[in-house]
């Protein structure tokens, strides 16, 4: 344990940001391509979505997604995988890229360059859209009319 977090928690919440990212922003922050050699090149599949009933119900299946998944290993033998929604290739390859530069020296610049970025710009996104719900809330109140 790093600082005393959990490498795989740490792990688990940039994969999750480079999933949910848009593609093209994940690119364009992404500057440093260095060598690598598909262990499972790109490759479009679909899996199973689960769902609970409230939440907490039975879980049960919602129904299957498209995912685009792979996994690449760079010249110092650090590993990368990358499980994305959708069809694009060129995502899952960065986002594998990402995910195996931050196993490496470089982490820190990776940090500092893309992922930092990405999770500034994913929570003003939900506070937009706290924001936007919030203004559509409806106060109910009950006025006393004196008849009791």
């Amino acid at each position: 344990m790093k600082d005393g977090i959990d490498p795989n928690i740490q792990r688990k919440a940039w994969m999750g940001l480079l999933a949910k990212a848009p593609a093209a922003r994940v690119t364009a922050l992404l500057t440093e391509h260095p060598a690598f050699d598909w262990l499972r090149p790109p490759e479009v599949g679909s899996t199973m979505v689960r769902g609970r009933a409230g939440g907490t119900g039975a879980p049960f299946n919602l129904g299957e997604i498209t995912v685009t998944r792979c996994a690449l290993r760079l010249s110092c033998g650090a590993v990368g995988h990358a499980y994305v929604q959708g069809r694009d290739k060129a995502h899952a390859q960065a986002a594998a890229l990402v995910d195996a530069l931050m196993q490496t020296e470089a982490a820190p610049r990776i940090r500092d360059t893309v992922l930092d970025p990405l999770d500034r710009e994913a929570q003003a996104k939900r506070r937009t859209r706290a924001a936007k719900a919030a203004a559509t809330k409806v106060e109910f109140f009950t006025m006393v009319r004196g008849e009791d």
